[in-house]
């Protein structure tokens, strides 16, 4: 029997991994949309990231990230809703979690109308309710708090990178916003 350090990071892998088996694997994402609810449990503002794209055009996205090997989809989600949406955030993760969608991108245009140049990526999409104060961090230059009508209007729903604004009217029809 060999006895071995544990790696302290043994989900990540450095880009020549990672683009590697990006190329022979669909990675494994969890999203967040993070919502503000009245006291009766309604959506009234969704927050959007505004980052800049590739490109240097600037985007509305929303919280994503990798899961990690080894890592727990709850843990995951809190690790990127912290990354993205700073240490005051109060996300709140009900007991058992429940995706509003699973979401399949694809380095092509395909069916499901979402793409990602980079791979073929699955996600969990989730909404989050969130009670603190969000500040932008990592590549997120401002988290826009907006009603659910504006953030469903075509204006902001067609700034999304990869048909990612359906993805937003999907997660209020799924939390009852209107509908």
């Amino acid at each position: 029997m060999t006895v071995r350090t544990p790696d302290p990071n043994p989900g990540w892998l450095d880009e020549t991994e990672l683009t590697a088996a990006r190329a022979r694997l669909p990675m494994i994402y969890v999203e967040a949309i993070p919502v503000r609810l009245d006291d009766y449990g309604r959506v009234v503002e969704v927050g959007l990231l505004y980052r800049a794209d590739t490109s240097g055009n600037f985007r509305y996205s929303f919280v994503s990230g990798r899961v990690l090997y080894m890592q727990s989809i709850r843990d995951t989600l809190m690790t990127h809703l912290e990354k993205d949406l700073g240490t005051l955030a109060m996300p709140q993760l009900p007991i058992t979690l429940q995706p509003f969608t699973v979401a399949e991108y694809f380095p092509y245009a395909s069916s499901s109308g979402l793409t990602d140049d980079r791979q073929h990526a699955v996600a969990l999409c989730y909404v989050v309710p969130v009670r603190g104060d969000t500040q932008p961090r990592q590549d997120a230059l401002d988290v826009a708090w907006m009603s659910p009508e504006q953030a469903l209007s075509p204006e902001i729903t067609n700034e999304f990178e990869g048909g990612r604004g359906k993805l937003v009217t999907q997660a209020l029809a799924w939390a009852n916003w209107g509908f």
